[in-house]
């Protein structure tokens, strides 16, 4: 029975020997660019073991290896371990390119063609993946083939998940109105039409929502939007008669998912504009026309929320945070009884936020992290893995809800007992990291690399500092990651502006030891417009209080404790309401004012 991956590497090199292939390089991604995948696309994760969002595998005749980055080192290298892949630490110097590396293990060998599989490859990351391997060694690459097709036993099917209209309650805006607002922004790019391929892109200009892909209410879809037509490109097993009448009242006409590539060979408009960072490169290939190539303007639009998104995105963390005060109050009772694990406090909190009206599930699957866990940025507690909770050291939660109104993503790290002086030094940078973004005020138009050394300035007067981004765009009741707009080191161009959603999530992480990350999600808000143009400021939307046990206030300035305290008085002032006496109680201690002088 083939169950292993060392069995199904060698099937995958009995197909290669087929085909005169040196290498197959098998990504993360689906048809449509995403970052989280239905089952059917989760290739990489079948022939390597290793189940992080984000990763490559690489197979020639002789060795294998894995790409991944520094959210998934420690998790990456325990599943790996045992296998033949050798674990590549992308983003470091001494880290080869896929490229670099495929050049030096082909490079006594008599087959030179590399194949990927050009329907889950976006176009631009095909044609420099093309380049970098020619120039690595005179490869060739193969786009034209599906490897998985050929040894992928019982593999799964595309998702045929029901797909639910989003009320105008909730989205604020109609179809009809959003498609017009794309069709001016095409036509500043001199477009007739374009095709969409981002999953949640085609739910939001739809108001439509599903259930494809795990914690995200997307459905498997293209969306081609032309000059005088609309053509939503689904499995129509997948429409409801109400989903189909709503589509016909905004002007949406239907087609089976698998004729969107004739339907581009038979695109009538004068050109039409293809993002080559989203559309992959089979599809890339297939219009007739001329093409207009640049980025979508979808991204843009959907990223900047309407007064509805907002109020919702209010509501939505407002039931979270009544959730989340449960939930803290009921670990510092439980974990001093015994009994807890790290996979019984995931899903107390998943039943606390059952409880809240609106609620879908999760937004992502829950991180609770204990003790050396915590340094494990992306780490998800198995059956396997599970830690038992003890009195003592630090916990880190980072976990979400999907509520009909709004996405929440929110990370706490919590003091189970007493902690090491060194958890308390890293603790209270990173808080003071987390307050010095919360704090800052800033051009309209910075983008996010611009931002980020504020945050890490903190942690790097301690010598800490952490590799992950520090922030990241949030849908609303959609992808838990959204947008290009980012909080990162590496240079990402996208533009902050106000009404758009990001998280504020620094952290610290040490090896077999713990880690600590506090998140909130932010919305952009104006802060003030002078004769130097408009300035935006950062408005937490998260309630939750923050565990003051482990900071040294002595650390924090005058301006850090003002901040927190007005945090925590707001947090109080919001949630109280809502809760029974021993849950205001309880939230009235853990947002105590902390002394500013």
């Amino acid at each position: 029975m083939e169950n292993t991956v060392v069995q199904r590497i060698e099937k995958l090199r009995q197909w290669m020997r087929t085909e005169h292939l040196g290498a197959v390089i098998i990504p993360s991604g689906d048809p449509h660019n995403s970052e989280y995948v239905a089952d059917r696309w989760k290739g990489r994760e079948w022939i390597s073991g290793f189940d992080g969002s984000a990763g490559t595998a690489v197979v020639t005749m002789k060795d294998a290896a894995l790409w991944t980055d520094s959210r998934y080192f420690i998790a990456a290298a325990s599943q790996l371990s045992g296998t033949e892949y050798m674990l590549m630490k992308d983003g470091l110097p001494e880290t080869p390119t896929i490229a670099e590396w495929l050049g030096q293990q082909l490079y006594d060998e008599r087959e030179k063609e590399v194949a990927i599989d050009g329907t889950v490859v976006a176009a631009a990351a095909a044609e420099e993946l093309k380049i970098e391997l020619r120039r690595a060694g005179g490869l060739t690459l193969r786009t034209n083939a599906d490897p998985l097709k050929h040894v992928w036993d019982n593999r799964p099917g595309i998702p045929d998940g029901v797909i639910a209209v989003h009320p105008m309650e909730y989205a604020g805006e109609r179809s009809s109105e959003k498609i017009k607002r794309i069709r001016r922004a095409l036509r500043e790019r001199h477009a007739d039409g374009m095709l969409v391929a981002a999953l949640d892109d085609i739910a939001w200009t739809l108001n439509l929502r599903g259930n494809d892909v795990l914690c995200t209410p997307v459905f498997v879809a293209y969306l081609l939007i032309a000059s005088q037509k609309v053509t939503l490109f689904v499995n129509g097993n997948k429409l409801t008669n109400e989903a189909r009448e709503y589509l016909a009242s905004e002007g949406v006409d239907t087609d089976e998912y698998e004729n969107v590539a004739k339907a581009l060979r038979q695109y009538g408009e004068y050109n039409i504009l293809m993002d080559r960072n989203e559309i992959n490169c089979y599809l890339m290939r297939q219009a007739q026309c001329d093409v207009v190539e640049d980025e979508s303007p979808i991204d843009g639009l959907k990223v900047v929320k309407n007064s509805t998104e907002i109020a919702g995105f209010r509501e939505a963390m407002l039931r979270d945070g009544v959730a989340m005060v449960k939930f803290l109050r009921w670990i510092d009772t439980a974990v001093p009884q015994g009994g807890q694990t790290e996979l019984s406090i995931s899903r107390k909190l998943e039943s606390l936020r059952r409880e809240q009206k609106l609620y879908k599930g999760p937004s992502f699957d829950t991180i609770a992290a204990y003790a050396e866990h915590g340094a494990i940025v992306h780490y998800e507690p198995t059956e396997a893995s599970d830690l038992s909770l003890q009195p003592k050291g630090l916990l880190l939660v980072d976990s979400g809800g999907q509520y009909l109104d709004g996405t929440t993503d929110i990370t706490r790290t919590i003091a189970l007992g007493p902690v090491t002086r060194e958890e308390q030094v890293a603790y209270t940078a990173v808080l003071k990291a987390h307050i010095q973004l919360e704090l800052l005020k800033f051009p309209e138009g910075a983008s996010g690399t611009q931002l980020d050394a504020v945050a890490r300035k903190e942690l790097w007067k301690e010598g800490l500092n952490y590799l992950h981004g520090t922030g990241h765009g949030v849908g609303s009741y959609l992808s838990v990651h959204e947008g290009k707009h980012q909080i990162r080191m590496q240079w990402k161009p996208a533009p902050m502006r106000a009404g758009m959603t990001v998280t504020d999530e620094p952290g610290v992480y040490v090896e077999g030891r713990f880690g600590v990350r506090i998140e909130n999600t932010l919305i952009v808000v104006p802060y003030k417009t002078t004769e130097m143009g408009t300035f935006l400021q950062f408005d937490s939307l998260t309630l939750c209080p923050i565990d003051l046990r482990p900071v040294i206030v002595e650390m924090l300035t005058t301006e850090e404790r003002t901040w927190l305290n007005s945090y925590h008085k707001h947090v109080y002032d919001q949630l109280a309401p809502f809760l029974d006496t021993e849950d205001r109680s309880w939230l009235a201690e853990n947002t105590r004012f902390l002394p500013v002088g």
